[in-house]
């Protein structure tokens, strides 16, 4: 009952616009604390003079760090805290903005479908590399209100260039690092519709922040396609493109690199081919 999973899953996503129950677990760090403190988690005092216990980084949350291993998930990142958007987790990012997906996911994809869609080589033409890390930059420092429209970058391949950026410097890839091996182990499949039953399957098991991310960026990827006689711009060509980006294997090995490309390929190409069903 692939459909059904999906569309229960999708109205839990969508229920509430303004709440997201994204569950993140704190990152927490040794702390020493000036003057006298309490556990949040337990209410006792902390003891000693240096490292009495563990803040976590994204909210502040103070604990000792036997209790740290009893909080439950329930991490609500401050924006104070959180310093940059790129490179930053996306379950923390989007927490802490309280959107659905990474607003820089969404503002980049509203400004290539606005004026981009039918550029030649979408997506496999690069942008400058200097003016790609200005946008990068903008969105770190001015968050949704960076400006990324037409009169400040009138070539959209570096829109294009600053989103796949943004995939690629994720600390833990939209595929996770986590389902991988199940990705690859189901694009290796050869009967179509099996094939198709075991990556759904898969897609399940993503965290709610990275499946959300994921489902918008192939409805888009199939707008483009559906451009292809103007952008040249087929579901391959875009796997080719979003394998690497969307997908890193957990060990950081050039050689297990090289062998998953073709599987790297074909698992965007099926998300995108087939993304009504899907998600």
């Amino acid at each position: 009952m692939p459909e059904i999973s999906s569309l229960v899953r999708r109205a839990a996503l969508t229920h509430n616009d303004n709440h997201f129950n994204y569950e993140k677990t704190h990152n927490f760090k040794v702390h020493t604390f000036r003057g006298p403190h309490w556990c949040e988690y337990c209410a006792n005092f902390m003891w000693g003079l240096i490292a009495q216990g563990v803040r976590c980084s994204d909210c502040g949350l103070n604990v000792h760090k036997q209790c740290s291993k009893h909080v439950p998930n329930d991490c609500q990142p401050d924006l104070k805290r959180i310093k940059k958007v790129y490179c930053c987790d996306l379950t923390t990012l989007v927490k802490a903005h309280n959107t659905q997906r990474p607003m820089v996911v969404d503002i980049c994809i509203r400004e290539i479908e606005a004026r981009g869609l039918k550029s030649e080589g979408l997506y496999r033409v690069s942008g400058f590399t200097e003016h790609i890390e200005d946008v990068k930059m903008a969105f770190d420092r001015d968050g949704e209100k960076a400006d990324i429209s037409a009169n400040v970058y009138p070539d959209i391949n570096i829109i294009t260039g600053a989103l796949k950026l943004y995939f690629r410097d994720l600390p833990i890839p939209v595929i996770t690092y986590d389902t991988y091996s199940k990705f690859i182990d189901a694009a290796k499949i050869s009967n179509a519709d099996e094939r198709l039953e075991a990556v759904h399957e898969v897609l399940m098991l993503l965290p709610p922040a990275h499946y959300e991310t994921l489902r918008y960026l192939m409805i888009h990827l199939k707008k483009v396609t559906m451009n292809e006689k103007d952008n040249f711009m087929n579901a391959e060509n875009l796997g080719i493109v979003f394998g690497p980006t969307l997908m890193r294997p957990p060990e950081d090995s050039t050689l297990t690199t090289l062998h998953d490309m073709r599987y790297q390929k074909l698992i965007v190409q099926i998300l995108i081919e087939n993304e009504d069903v899907l998600f």
